[in-house]
């Protein structure tokens, strides 16, 4: 059994890793879920969060908001709705993301949608954790 396994996370907009990984983390919508080569086979929904992976020695790490994965003993692939390197994170307006969802969800107004603010300040609150990681 090899010890790596290939990775590729792929956005609607362009492939963002291709790489040989020696473990992932990737966040499941029930949690967490910890990779390593020669997993058992399957299929997840993925939530808000960060993606971590270990290639070449070094640790890498992504903010991810929704998606899928396949995992295969040897192969893992993240198909995300969006997905970002600390570098690509505009700190400001992440932001500026969390500062109006939090209004939102403070607010009285029985016209506001609770679970897309709730989704709104979580992915905001990821993006800045995974921007701190520069």
């Amino acid at each position: 059994m090899s010890d790596t396994f290939q990775l590729e996370i792929v956005t609607p907009a362009k492939l963002m890793v291709k790489d040989t990984a020696e473990e992932a983390q990737i966040p499941g919508l029930s949690g967490y879920l910890g990779i390593l080569p020669g997993h058992a086979p399957l299929i997840t929904e993925l939530a808000v969060g960060v993606i971590t992976y270990k290639a070449s020695g070094a640790m890498h790490t992504l903010s991810v908001a929704w998606g899928f994965a396949e995992v295969l003993p040897d192969k893992v692939t993240i198909l995300a709705e969006a997905a970002e390197r600390p570098q690509e994170i505009d700190v400001a307006r992440a932001q500026e993301a969390k500062n109006r969802a939090e209004a939102l969800l403070k607010s009285n107004d029985p016209k506001v949608d609770y679970a897309r603010a709730e989704d709104a300040l979580q992915r905001a609150e990821t993006r800045l954790s995974v921007a701190k990681e520069k």
